[in-house]
């Protein structure tokens, strides 16, 4: 009886290990052109048999006898999921190489790109059905994942990260300001090196930057550059010469960029940041640039950075660093023999120093894996939020920028919200950009009665340059420091890297940065008095409000 029992309790075991078999992940409308690795991935354990996938059309089985023990990759030719991903799956659908089992075809299982569906049958029975649009909101290159029985809605592409949040206890936390102290902070970092470099930036034009790596690179430190292939505007003379200098003197010098082997994995790489020795992470808004990191006394950007020592959280940036150097999309940037030059800068009276403390609370904030820890910090909000940014734009003509809609939410809670944004031309020239911003914002708060209000920075005042800034300050305890810009574009298909830093001195510093900002703008709210703009900003402002409202109609139904 009691050998009975035994096989009747694995018998159980695995017909219920089977009958969990289901998709996780598939990806309808790859790179490659006609779709031969578009792919799927079953998950579960036990024996194939009776198992078959269908798009209502076409489908296919497995070969009898196969098994599945944790996951199972089917793609419609091997070797071209091998060209997107590096390595093979475990059967293919049409005979491409020996190497890869086929499944068994039925038909043609075509994934069409738009819309399209997915079946997964036991026998007759339905076991699982995905379709899309409905399920999911395909695009080119993206990767549908299941996350419990949620299909995840972030836009996660070929060759992306999934990084899980996380957050580090005890660290110790340099805060910096540009322009008043940031170039000392880099280069007493950068000097401080032993064995290890690696750098991450959006744009590296600064030649004393420059200079400070190939004197590491000198004494023996391993330095690795990563760079954006293709920067708005394309990678500047400046930056060709920058490259030229740092792989002359031995230091590899990489870009990210679609070539032939592979698309590039980011729309951009825009993060800002560097790992040293695998203990230390000096991160920030401002590219290697003079205007980010300018010699003490020289005017620059307003941009908010700090210096992280904690060997696990080092650790994590460092494992960012090396998925994203890696792949067919990465590629030596051939650089230039020009002469490197640092432009002219006016003088600049510095106000700030930097400012050290020890157990603070980290929780890295990696774009697009997990921007959305941007939102839960705002909406966490109890008493404040203090925000300057270098722009801040709606998502579509329907849609209000997730961020600014939790900073409104929070003012009608009662929440005190200040917005500061750049006043430079190119952030003010045109009909839909930081004045107009401010306009619509301040009309917003005056028609509410909210504890809302918005200025446009006054760049003569405090003699910089522009604000560069992407930073939030919550409840004078937490501190957002970061890279990602307030678009639909940064949060969502950028590579970004920034920090959430919860330690009471490190908000008071950056409340004081902020307020000096904000009381050097007192005049510039842009939105105060009525003028000839005035029905247009009207008009505005009743179109955010209605986008607000629709906004926070459907969050309530998510």
């Amino acid at each position: 009886m009691r050998r009975i029992a035994a096989v009747i309790l694995l018998l159980c075991l695995l017909a219920a290990t089977a009958g969990g078999v289901r998709i996780v992940e598939f990806c309808p409308d790859p790179y490659q052109p006609g779709d031969p690795d578009e792919y799927l991935v079953l998950e579960g354990a036990g024996v194939l048999d009776g198992f078959v996938l269908s798009d209502g059309e076409g489908g296919y089985r497995f070969p009898p006898g196969s098994r599945i023990d944790g996951r199972l990759v089917v793609a419609r030719s091997g070797p071209a999921f091998e060209r997107a991903h590096g390595y093979l799956p475990d059967f293919e659908l049409e005979a491409r190489t020996a190497a890869v089992p086929d499944v068994i075809p039925n038909g043609n299982l075509l994934m069409a790109n738009r819309a399209d569906e997915l079946l997964l049958y036991r026998g007759t029975t339905l076991v699982q059905q995905v379709a899309w649009p409905a399920d999911v909101h395909p695009r080119e290159g993206q990767i549908h994942y299941l996350e419990g029985d949620l299909w995840d809605p972030r836009p996660l592409m070929i060759g992306q990260s999934r990084l899980v949040p996380g957050t580090f206890e005890g660290v110790a936390v340099t805060a910096f300001a540009a322009p008043d102290c940031s170039y000392e902070v880099f280069s007493a970092a950068v000097a401080g090196a032993e064995r290890e470099i690696l750098v991450n930036v959006y744009e590296f034009t600064d030649p004393a930057m420059a200079e400070d790596l190939i004197r590491a690179r000198e004494r023996g430190v391993d330095v690795t550059v990563l760079l954006e292939g293709g920067p708005v505007g394309g990678v500047s003379p400046e930056g060709r010469a920058v490259a030229g200098a740092l792989n002359r003197s031995g230091i590899v010098v990489l870009s990210m960029t679609t070539t032939d082997a592979a698309h590039a994995k980011y729309r951009y790489d825009h993060a800002k940041y560097l790992v040293i020795d695998g203990k230390t992470v000096l991160l920030g808004s401002e590219n290697f640039k003079p205007g980010g990191y300018p010699a003490p006394g020289l005017q620059g950007n307003r941009g908010w950075g700090v210096l992280l020592e904690d060997p696990k959280l080092a650790a994590y940036f460092r494992e960012v660093f090396l998925l994203d150097a890696a792949g067919g999309d990465i590629v030596p940037l051939e650089g230039t023999a020009a002469e490197l030059c640092t432009p002219w800068a006016p003088a600049y009276t510095v106000e700030f120093t930097v400012c050290s403390v020890e157990g603070a609370r980290v929780t890295p904030v990696v774009s697009p894996d997990t921007s959305a820890l941007i939102l839960g910090l705002i909406e966490g909000a109890e008493k404040s939020i203090a925000i300057e940014q270098a722009y801040i734009t709606n998502e579509t003509t329907y849609d209000l920028n997730p961020y600014l809609a939790a900073a409104i939410d929070a003012s009608r809670r009662g929440v005190t919200v200040r917005v500061l944004l750049d006043a430079v031309w190119f952030n003010t020239e045109d009909d839909a950009d930081n004045d107009e911003m401010v306009g619509v914002i301040n009309r917003l708060a005056a028609a509410e009665g909210l504890p809302l209000e918005a200025r446009l920075a006054d760049l003569e005042a405090n003699n910089l340059a522009k604000i560069h800034n992407k930073g939030v300050i919550v409840d004078d305890r937490a501190v957002l420091v970061s890279s990602i810009n307030w678009n639909a574009n940064s949060p969502a298909f950028n590579r970004e890297a920034g920090v959430i830093i919860e330690h009471p001195g490190i908000a008071a510093y950056y409340t004081r940065v902020f307020e000096d900002d904000w009381n050097a703008s007192k005049e510039n709210r842009a939105g105060g008095a009525p003028g000839p703009d005035q029905l247009k900003i009207v008009a505005a402002a009743c179109i955010l409000a209605g986008l607000t409202g629709l906004y926070l109609y459907r969050r309530r139904r998510t």
